[in-house]
């Protein structure tokens, strides 16, 4: 009965080869005094030196006790990798007809596809007659001390796991988390790509986006705009009220429903604050904010509404007795000289 081979005890394997090696060359060795000696020439006679070594039976006994074993392993191997691939290929197809987030699947399908291989080479090893108990235990030793040694990399993978099922945020959302704002560019395994308005790229790990407070602005189709302007104290308040109201009704961006709150908010030190509160859609929120502050400027310049900024008087103090008294504490001097 063949003994199974193991990967962990190669002594009585490493034995029998030399063993048979030595057997095979010692007629090889006996035989190159003779050569040596000019007694036989050389090619011919290695040429019937290999014939008779070259035991036939040895090899078809070879084939037969291990040949199916090597021909199922192949086999195994061949088709798994081909079923692995099909079934990853299946999986997005079909993701594709439910329209899942690609994203999702193709984060899934490359992690199935990887289990299924790594499956398929345990499979082809067993067909080998290897101990794959040993090989399990080995590789899950490595993997261990692997996982130790890339703890963070590791954090960053289980993170990008959870944003991809999770989905705070997808690919084009308008993020903010922590001192990085940007669009979203592309979700990977370790780290996500951010696009700032101005066209600068920055990679974010996603162990960072998973423990901190992410504020993504393109969820919801509808955002509010807070603006808050001021005005004097000695402006008619009911004008201002009417002029803010037609500015906004003036611009078609804004939205009727949620209706606009324009409303007096607090009475400050030097100027009476008036919120304005619009609804625009969010791919217009930056275009129609910057557009309401510069109407509203040009308005109150029109009107002669004014616009309050903090104001500071300074007022410098001199005093007579300093100068009185540095003139009384001169050096001692002059008055040494004097004496003398």
């Amino acid at each position: 009965m063949t003994r199974p081979f193991d990967v962990l005890n190669l002594t009585d394997h490493v034995a029998d080869s030399a063993g048979s090696l030595a057997g095979a060359f010692r007629p090889f060795l006996i035989a190159q005094a003779d050569v040596s000696e000019g007694k036989v020439e050389f090619l011919p006679w290695l040429f019937r030196q290999l014939l008779s070594y070259l035991d036939l039976n040895l090899l078809k006994g070879l084939v037969l006790a291990h040949g199916g074993k090597v021909f199922s392993a192949i086999a195994v191997f061949v088709v798994g990798r081909m079923v692995a691939r099909l079934a990853s290929a299946m999986m997005v197809r079909a993701s594709k007809k439910a329209r899942v987030d690609q994203t999702l699947m193709g984060f899934v399908s490359n992690v199935a596809y990887v289990l299924m291989l790594g499956a398929v080479c345990i499979a082809s090893l067993s067909c080998l007659g290897v101990d794959t108990t040993s090989l399990t235990a080995v590789l899950a030793a490595a993997g261990f001390a692997v996982g130790m040694a890339l703890q963070g990399t590791l954090g960053n993978f289980a993170s990008g796991a959870l944003l991809v099922f999770f989905k705070p945020f997808r690919v084009g959302d308008m993020i903010d988390v922590g001192s990085a704002s940007g669009n979203v560019v592309e979700i990977q395994i370790f780290s996500t790509i951010l696009k700032t308005p101005d066209n600068v790229r920055i990679i974010v790990p996603n162990s960072t986006l998973t423990g901190a407070t992410i504020r993504n602005l393109s969820a919801e189709p509808q955002r509010r705009i807070d603006l808050i302007i001021g005005t004097s104290y000695h402006d008619d308040l009911r004008a201002v009220r009417r002029f803010l109201e037609e500015v906004v009704r003036s611009d078609e961006r804004i939205l009727a429903n949620p209706e606009p709150v324009i409303a007096v908010s607090e009475l400050g030190d030097s100027s009476v604050n008036f919120v304005v509160r619009p609804w625009v859609l969010s791919s217009n929120f930056l275009a129609v904010k910057f557009h309401l502050i510069e109407q509203i400027k040009l308005g109150f310049d029109e009107r002669g509404f004014t616009i309050p900024f903090p104001s500071r008087d300074v007022f410098v103090h001199h005093s007579m007795g300093q100068n009185t008294l540095a003139q009384n504490t001169l050096p001692f001097s002059n008055n040494s000289s004097a004496a003398a």
